[in-house]
């Protein structure tokens, strides 16, 4: 019944999994934002601030998981 339980658990791939969540689409959005900085500032500024934006709540609501 309590099979996952037994044993040692290696959970390396959940912390890998939980960072991967917390930083790669910031980091998929200010990549994305360099790439258009010469042609659209504006763009390129709303999407470091969503960057911004979205690794504060992250680590906040996913940080705040791993604790």
């Amino acid at each position: 019944m309590l099979y996952f339980l037994e044993g040692n658990m290696n959970l390396d791939g959940l912390i890998y999994l939980i960072l991967a969540i917390m930083f790669g689409p910031a980091i998929l959005l200010a990549i994305i934002g360099f790439v258009i900085r010469e042609k659209n500032k504006k763009a390129a500024k709303v999407l470091f601030i969503l960057a911004t934006i979205y690794v504060i709540v992250s680590l906040g609501l996913c940080g705040s998981m791993m604790t």
